[in-house]
């Protein structure tokens, strides 16, 4: 494992082979995959009225000691109690993020514990979590600015409003598994892409949006979808299955334009265009460092990102503990190589469908005949989570449910 003080975060790139062989290092950490995480966002709102704004001074309040520096500069940012770390969103979104553990069942007490107690801050302060990827009432304002926040909004409104969508009105949920030993990389890298489309079709949880319904069985992806595609868009697709995954993501890191600069100044406007290729190639004045390039891949949302395990980004924000299902189906179905390759096979003719599945969810016939073969492969092999019998039986219950609803749209 690479860590901070393994090499020197101030080391300048002077070519790009040293960029290159900085991040073939850090963007797949192998071994037996084990651990799994989860990060959750909600949209916040006023108990009373949803269509409330919440401001940042209430949500300070509400958070206290757990207020992020982004919100409080001077918090101590204090963890949850079992671990997990709140974050904002730019509109206000609530993030927690999890530390990884080594079974779904130790996760899952963890996780609604420390959700347990971000509830109860928040109904102190008269506000609850939302129930869906994007938020249904109010329409797109900013909660929190930072000089981070303002070059994004920037740099997305050149492409149209759908990166305000996105920042100030959605929520995701992110499942976080690990990359797997040497030989299991490839295939487990091309299975979590090819299983997003039918699993965000089965998961779906945004079509409302400001009041309206839009159209779009999830209006989250499709903000996603309409942002500025050389850093969202999958670094995987079923027409280059075969190429090597460590390449396919140096390729895509170093072609994605800058999408802030840091400076002492509040003015983090990157260059229009410039790729961090063209950085390593002198195209601005100071050449980058390695903890530049680290935070350049910090800007870059594709559906499936690898931080050394794969983060799974394509899953709307679940009503309640609706989260624990697709967290449950995503690790029964990385649970062992022959159900990795069987959930590839499944996917596959459908891998390529982001779009369709944002647009029509499980109203698409092969979509809903993938999600359907997917969960109910899940079932089969949800027991190897061993999860305690209630839990097993409620997580049953619930991807039962969505494989019937999935079978009844393939009829």
């Amino acid at each position: 494992m690479v860590t901070s003080s393994d090499l020197d975060r101030s080391a300048i790139l002077r070519e790009s082979a040293a960029a290159v062989r900085h991040l073939a290092r850090i963007c797949f950490k192998t071994g037996p995959p084990t651990h799994t995480g989860v990060e959750l966002e909600w949209t916040v709102h006023d108990a009373a009225d949803p269509a409330r704004p919440v401001d940042a001074t209430r949500l300070r309040a509400a958070l206290g000691r757990h207020s992020p520096a982004t919100l409080d500069a001077t918090s101590p940012a204090e963890p949850l109690r079992h671990g997990g770390m709140v974050t904002l969103e730019p509109g206000g979104q609530l993030e927690i993020s999890t530390p990884p553990r080594p079974s779904v069942a130790a996760l899952i007490r963890a996780t609604e514990a420390d959700i347990a107690q971000v509830t109860d801050l928040l109904a102190a302060a008269g506000l609850v979590l939302g129930r869906s990827g994007i938020d249904p009432h109010r329409r797109p304002r900013p909660v929190v600015e930072t000089p981070r926040y303002r070059a994004m909004r920037g740099a997305f409104d050149r492409h149209g409003p759908a990166g305000r969508t996105m920042m100030y009105s959605t929520a995701g949920l992110q499942i976080c598994l690990d990359a797997g030993e040497p030989d299991q990389v490839a295939d487990r890298w091309a299975a979590a892409h090819a299983v997003g489309p039918p699993l965000l079709a089965a998961f779906a949880s945004a079509a409302r949006h400001a009041g309206r319904r839009t159209g779009w069985a999830s209006a989250r992806m499709a903000a996603w979808l309409a942002i500025d595609p050389t850093r969202t868009r999958p670094v995987w697709s079923p027409s280059r299955a075969e190429d090597d995954p460590t390449d396919a993501w140096i390729s895509y890191v170093l072609a994605a334009p800058l999408l802030c600069l840091r400076r002492q100044s509040a003015d983090w406007a990157a260059p229009p265009g410039v790729t961090f290729a063209d950085w390593l190639d002198g195209a601005l004045p100071q050449p980058p460092t390695t903890d530049d390039l680290d935070y350049h891949v910090s800007t870059l949302f594709p559906p499936v990102r690898p931080r050394g395990y794969l983060e799974l980004r394509y899953l709307d924000a679940q009503p309640d503990r609706g989260w624990r299902l697709p967290l449950a189906v995503l690790t029964a179905l990385f649970g062992d190589p022959g159900t990795v390759r069987e959930a590839y096979t499944i996917a596959t003719p459908v891998a390529h469908r982001w779009s369709a599945a944002a647009r029509h969810g499980l109203a698409d016939p092969a979509l809903a005949a993938a999600a359907a073969a997917l969960l109910d492969l899940a079932l089969t092999t949800l027991p190897r989570l061993e999860l305690p019998a209630s839990t097993h039986d409620e997580i049953w219950r619930g991807v039962r449910e969505r494989l019937a609803a999935a079978e009844r749209r393939d009829q």
